[in-house]
């Protein structure tokens, strides 16, 4: 196995460098009033004003999809790191299983493509995370990459 010449390793990490930075960070110093009331406009009517999701969202309806699950704690999106809710958000739940080699999942989350920027998602993402307890939001951190700052 030959070595990596250092100009070639060093390239690397200057590309890796703004992906590493960005890792850990990405819902903080968000606009919590823009994220909100940008869930109020996108996701609220399936997702609940108060982010309770609908009623036997853990049992598929008779067509195979799970209602909308609650952003709350007593729901599991803080069970996932910041990028795949990104992710799920942007592409819909279709797209984003397609992507991972998962097409037999279902599900009804539409994709966001034309109605959010991308900031617009992640001040929607860091308005749900500041509704969580503080024990829920340490958690769901631990789903994160880790860097230095």
């Amino acid at each position: 196995m030959g070595r990596v010449p250092v100009k070639h390793l060093l390239a690397s990490l200057v590309l890796l460098l703004p992906a590493l930075a960005f890792a850990d960070h990405e819902l903080d110093n968000r606009d919590l009033r823009k994220g909100r009331a940008l869930y109020a406009v996108h996701c609220a009517s399936c997702h609940g004003a108060k982010l309770e999701g609908q009623p036997d969202w853990r049992r598929p309806g008779k067509d195979g999809i799970r209602p909308a699950p609650p952003h709350d704690e007593t729901g599991h999106t803080w069970h996932h790191d910041n990028q795949y809710l990104f992710d799920y958000t942007r592409l819909g739940g279709k797209a984003l299983f397609e992507a991972r080699g998962l097409p037999e999942i279902q599900s009804g989350m539409p994709a966001s493509v034309e109605d959010l920027t991308d900031d617009g998602i992640w001040d929607i993402l860091a308005y749900i995370r500041s509704t969580w307890p503080d024990r829920i939001r340490q958690i769901q951190a631990t789903t994160n990459p880790r860097h230095e700052r």
